[in-house]
């Protein structure tokens, strides 16, 4: 019998099994068969971790480390990721099903978040104060703020890490990483380039493992100082909870149910580009995606003539095969929700305009499924099925389409198509999303923050200002005055 491929969990330098022994396996979505086992965290390997990311605070080997020295090694782990895009996106597309073609494209992209942070590494300034004492030199600097936890979950992984590793190692911090244990092969993978980009030992460990032997016990110890946390919106009160334990400052990306409006003087081909990016890019298994689209009722019936003709020449296949489109979901749970969702839809009223079954093949495949819906009630229009299903709904004035847009409890993604440009200026300003894009969809940059509001969390990743978020400020008072303090009872 052949051996599976092993993962190990990643812990203060060294490659090491869980403490329990505990060994789970890893689905291939794309055939349904295990592919590979990984180690599972035990609390005594999250004990570890956390102990090996305080002690390094305080090892001259990284607290002593210049910022450009800090820099330089994190555009060496940008350009190590850039080097291993290819093999770190196969092992995401076996263990996950998302293309590899954009598996392999977005590693390789991940490297520049490196870069960006590497180049922002020793521009972390304190500044002096015009204090009101004419005796006083008053001046702020900022400090590491500690031991970091990032939570990550599997569907974009490389992407997200990025957005929390890069400004935490830039600004000094040291982090403990962990992986869903739904397809971490390619996060125990990339510890690898951690250790080859030379950064000491603790500075980074990267752990897996279920709920109560790992994320618990590593959200709630005592010893961290912050959480970066992306995931949905139910583990993250759990986060929040267990935050209580050690006060540590905590950040929420949690996804949602993001709307595309589409205005009857867009581009109608540009936007049903617009919403195949955004609900079918992925296998719709994005946080932003845009699976709540807004349609002028005038152009309705063209941009779902135009949807349901792409969705006819969708190829549907194999992830790791460069003519495929669309791949499998992650796990058979999602394909379960979309199924019983549409049911629920279509009772509501909603018509199934293309797709609407899952195929029948080995893995977890669901066709790409157009949802035409009447009245913004419809299940499918609320619940976030992290799967291949665009639902559309009309709306006839510019207010209308506002008020549908905000009512959510989400918030992160939003999107607007249309030609005139004080429309989208105004429409933009007005949607309470974190992120609008104007006649495109689902772009990223590391330039560019990155985060929602309400139920799509709080907190902001990516961008200069990030930096910041791992970082406190220290106020230092120095008496520039040879006079003796006076009156040691009043506050001066």
């Amino acid at each position: 019998m052949t051996q599976l491929p092993h993962f190990q969990l990643y812990i203060d330098g060294a490659f090491t099994e869980g403490h329990a022994g505990q060994v789970m396996a890893s689905q291939n979505p794309a055939t349904g068969a295990d592919w590979a086992t990984f180690a599972c965290a035990a609390p005594q390997d999250v004990a570890r971790a956390v102990a090996a990311a305080r002690r390094v605070l305080d090892d001259p080997a990284w607290r002593d480390m210049t910022q450009t020295q800090r820099g330089k090694l994190l555009y060496r782990l940008g350009d190590l990721i850039a080097e291993h895009a290819a093999e770190l996106g196969q092992l995401e597309t076996t263990d996950s099903g998302k293309l590899l073609a954009e598996t392999a494209s977005q590693t390789g992209y991940v490297g520049d978040y490196y870069r960006y942070y590497a180049g922002l590494a020793d521009k972390i300034e304190g500044a002096v104060l015009p204090i009101d004492k004419p005796d006083m030199h008053v001046f702020t600097r900022r400090e590491p703020i500690g031991v970091v936890v990032a939570v990550v979950p599997w569907n974009a992984q490389m992407f997200l890490t990025a957005t929390k590793l890069g400004p935490a190692l830039a600004a000094g911090c040291s982090v403990v990483l962990k992986a869903s244990e739904i397809a971490p092969a390619p996060m125990l993978a990339f510890a690898r380039l951690i250790e080859q980009a030379g950064f000491p030992p603790g500075v980074v460990s990267i752990i897996t493992g279920d709920a109560e032997n790992c994320a618990i016990p590593l959200t709630r110890h005592a010893d961290v100082d912050r959480i970066a946390f992306t995931g949905g919106p139910d583990t993250a009160r759990h986060v929040v909870r267990n935050s209580a334990e050690n006060f540590a400052v905590t950040t929420l990306e949690l996804g949602g149910k993001s709307p595309i409006l589409v205005f009857e003087d867009a581009d109608l081909d540009s936007a049903a580009n617009g919403l195949i990016a955004g609900n079918f890019g992925a296998s719709g298994q994005s946080c932003v995606a845009g699976s709540r689209g807004l349609i002028h009722r005038p152009v309705i019936e063209a941009l779902i003539a135009r949807i349901s003709q792409n969705c006819a020449d969708i190829i549907v296949g194999d992830p790791l095969d460069p003519a495929t489109h669309l791949g499998p979901l992650c796990t058979r749970a999602q394909v379960d929700l979309i199924v019983a969702t549409l049911a629920k839809a279509k009772a509501q009223g909603a018509k199934i305009r293309f797709g609407g079954e899952p195929l029948e093949r080995a893995g977890n495949y669901m066709a790409p499924t157009l949802v035409h819906c009447e009245n913004h009630d419809v299940e499918t229009l609320h619940v976030e099925l992290f799967g291949p299903v665009m639902s559309l709904v009309p709306f006839d004035t510019e207010e209308e389409a506002i008020a549908l847009a905000n009512s959510t409890v989400f918030g992160l993604g939003s999107g607007v198509f249309t030609q005139n440009l004080a429309r989208a200026h105004r429409v933009s300003a007005r949607l309470k999303a974190g992120i609008c894009w104007v006649n495109t969809y689902r772009a990223i940059s590391p330039i560019a923050p990155f985060g929602g509001t309400n139920h799509s969390g709080y907190g902001r990743e990516a961008g200069m200002d990030a930096i910041n978020d791992y970082t406190r400020t220290k106020t230092t008072w120095i008496n520039t005055s040879d006079q003796p303090m006076t009156n040691p009872f009043v506050m001066r």
